[in-house]
């Protein structure tokens, strides 16, 4: 079989907030990856200026040699740019070997082990109200579970126990509704708040607590995880396996969230998965990415309708959700919680470039994304 030597490597900034990367290669195979980094777009788009110059030439069958030279070539390494960058290039190199050989990628890394996925759908937003409306559309979607934010403001390091009641109460009107509930503190809570409102969700059985304090620190974590049974969930912000080790090695996570966007693409997220394995952790990757990261690997957290995406969208004139720049949005149907596993070949998704290009060329004229800075009453800044 002919080789196939990448000959451009190009990247689009697109609505609400994601950044799409295109691989072309010298038999005119086009593979699509992300290298979205809420928040920090130029920075890939700044990483890229050093991936083109060192592999467009390069072999594109060559993945895990093109993965480690990336990773391994220069002096410093890791963390979310340097990582996100080389997602989107390794999951378009994926899905250029799947085209290539007209096989989905699950079969070429041995075939698939389920016949469809559950996801969950995002409700509440930043601010999380009106959730039990929100729960309600979502289970008319398919959907049978939801995920959403704890707290609806800033807390301080040590604060009133009373602003932890309606984190309680909305987790409790979701869960009347019949769905299951993830509940992501999103590293807002420091340990003193976090403890108490995780032994207050426990006789509400939410599916997990996520990131119940930052991802800086493993054995506060593990002591939180040995205080409670609500399984612990992290993930998104770590960007390798040696950045999972110690939170595996302490026993501190029940399920591992590594995103597809961030982590080094779906060769590191497949040994990634194979590490929690070995300590009994389950994967659950993070994704209110696009549909590239969405399709890229097994998945759970699905961004459809989410608030980034419609506010975007509304802001912009334009649709910027999740199906917006495919051309096969049929393979994300949701049915019972759950979406079929995909079986086209690559990633299984089909990106409409003409809509790529106009949505890329109107966002670019926009500041791109970025997290609101919260302050406390006094004036101090707080986790978003």
């Amino acid at each position: 079989m002919t080789p196939s030597t990448i000959t451009d490597i190009e990247i689009f900034r697109v609505p609400p907030r994601w950044l799409f990367v295109q691989v072309k290669t010298s038999d005119n195979i086009f593979g699509w990856g992300e290298s979205t980094l809420e928040g920090h777009t130029e920075a890939i788009e700044g990483a890229f200026s050093d991936l083109r110059e060192r592999f467009i030439g390069a072999i594109a069958d060559n993945i895990q040699d093109i993965w480690q030279t990336a990773y391994m070539g220069r002096f410093y390494r890791g963390g979310p740019v340097l990582m996100s960058a080389l997602s989107g290039l390794d999951i378009a190199l994926w899905d250029i070997k799947g085209k290539k050989l007209g096989v989905p990628v699950w079969q070429l890394l041995g075939g698939k082990v389920r016949d469809r996925i559950k996801v969950y759908g995002w409700i509440g937003g930043d601010h999380p109200s009106a959730v039990v409306s929100a729960a309600e559309a979502r289970k008319a979607q398919g959907f049978t579970a939801v995920k959403m934010n704890g707290t609806a403001d800033a807390i301080s390091w040590v604060d009133s126990p009373a602003l932890l009641e309606a984190t309680v109460e909305r987790v409790k009107q979701v869960r009347s509704t019949g769905l299951d509930v993830g509940v992501d503190f999103h590293g807002r809570l420091h340990k003193g708040m976090a403890k108490q409102l995780a032994k207050l969700l426990e006789p509400l059985r939410p599916m997990f607590i996520e990131e119940p304090l930052l991802p800086t620190q493993p054995e506060e974590i593990a002591d939180l995880s040995n205080a409670v049974s609500i399984p612990i969930a992290l993930g998104e912000r770590l960007y390798s396996r040696w950045d999972f080790r110690p939170y595996l090695e302490r026993r501190a996570i029940d399920i591992a969230q590594p995103d597809v966007s961030h982590c080094g693409g779906i060769s590191e997220l497949h040994r990634i998965a194979s590490y929690a394995e070995t300590y009994d952790v389950a994967l659950a990757p993070h994704c209110p990415l696009g549909p590239i990261a969405l399709a890229a690997f097994v998945i759970q957290e699905m961004s459809w309708k989410m608030h980034y995406n419609v506010a975007a969208g509304e802001a912009l004139g334009i649709e910027a959700d999740l199906h917006s720049y495919m051309a096969n949005a049929e393979v994300f149907t949701v049915k019972d919680g759950y979406v079929a596993a995909l079986q086209g070949p690559g990633i299984g998704v089909e990106i409409d470039e003409g809509r790529v290009r106009k949505a890329s060329e109107l966002y670019m004229k926009h500041t791109p994304w970025k997290n609101p800075l919260w302050r406390g009453e006094d004036g101090s800044l707080k986790e978003w």
